[in-house]
């Protein structure tokens, strides 16, 4: 059993991600906000990160908290992420897994919302082995 942290500002998404990824046999919390998801982060390292980009305090909140943890923070840079985001109904441009890239967007996997539940328990299943 992993433990996973979801960190996204749609409550109802949130809770819905932890349902399934928890009835998929995982340990699962999460938090709506950046700041609080960083002090969990450190005060229990999890297994996995599903992580939102745009949050109330910045439309690129989830970029900046990934590239935080990949280039600046020892004890969680080996934590896989998992991006999950609508960005790409917000914008004209169409981000994939293929801008992945170990500056900007240091991710090891995107879904893009709306997700099919089953593809993203496949997905956490698919980072974790």
């Amino acid at each position: 059993m992993a433990y996973i942290l979801v960190v996204d500002d749609d409550i109802e998404l949130a809770t819905a991600t932890s349902i399934a990824l928890e009835a998929a046999g995982h340990e699962v919390s999460y938090e709506l906000e950046i700041e609080k998801a960083e002090k969990s982060m450190h005060a229990r390292k999890p297994d996995l990160i599903v992580l939102d980009v745009m949050f109330p305090e910045s439309d690129t909140a989830g970029f900046e908290l990934a590239q935080k943890i990949r280039h600046y923070d020892d004890e969680l840079k080996d934590v896989p992420i998992l991006m999950m985001t609508g960005l790409n109904q917000e914008l004209s441009r169409q981000f994939s897994s293929g801008d992945i890239d170990q500056y900007w967007l240091p991710v090891n996997n995107f879904l893009e919302k709306p997700v099919d539940l089953e593809v993203l328990c496949d997905k956490v299943s698919e980072m974790l082995s």
